[in-house]
């Protein structure tokens, strides 16, 4: 009988070196690292590395969208923690990329958190969840070709 695919997880696709904010940075300087690191959000975490929040390109436009960004002295002021979005919808890292996709399509998100014992250990993109399926299919492709071919047991 012929084994099922592995379902892959978030803690398979999920990307560890982010780039993350702290609520009491300005936003100025957030808005530099979206900028440089061509990234459209990242998350928000407290010195602990506990998440709370994320900033994304749009909740910094809303500085713009405010009139704040006209007054020279709000926009130097301004923080990290006045701009982000607090509510955040978080997965674990066992969460199968069926779910994800899920997720992806039902929420108004890019990207997911992927938050193991209260703490911020990846994310997970909508590009991470696609690639995964690439890898999916290929080795689908692969065992409809050969069907009596078994992978290595690392």
């Amino acid at each position: 009988m012929r084994e099922p695919h592995p379902i892959l997880t978030a803690r398979d696709l999920m990307t560890t070196n982010l780039l993350v904010f702290h609520p009491e940075q300005t936003l100025l300087e957030a808005i530099e690292g979206l900028t440089r690191h061509r990234v459209s959000g990242a998350p928000v975490v407290d010195d602990s590395g506990r998440l709370v929040g994320t900033l994304s390109e749009l909740d910094c436009l809303r500085m713009l969208a405010s009139d704040e960004f006209y007054l020279q002295q709000q926009e130097e002021g301004a923080r990290v923690s006045q701009y982000m979005s607090k509510v955040v919808r978080t997965i674990e890292p066992d969460l199968g990329i069926y779910a994800m996709s899920h997720y992806f399509l039902t929420l108004a998100t890019r990207r997911l958190p992927v938050v193991e014992k209260g703490r911020l250990v990846g994310q997970v993109s909508r590009h991470d969840v696609l690639r995964g399926m690439e890898e999916m299919s290929r080795k689908r492709l692969v065992r409809k070709r050969y069907p009596d071919y078994r992978e290595p047991a690392y």
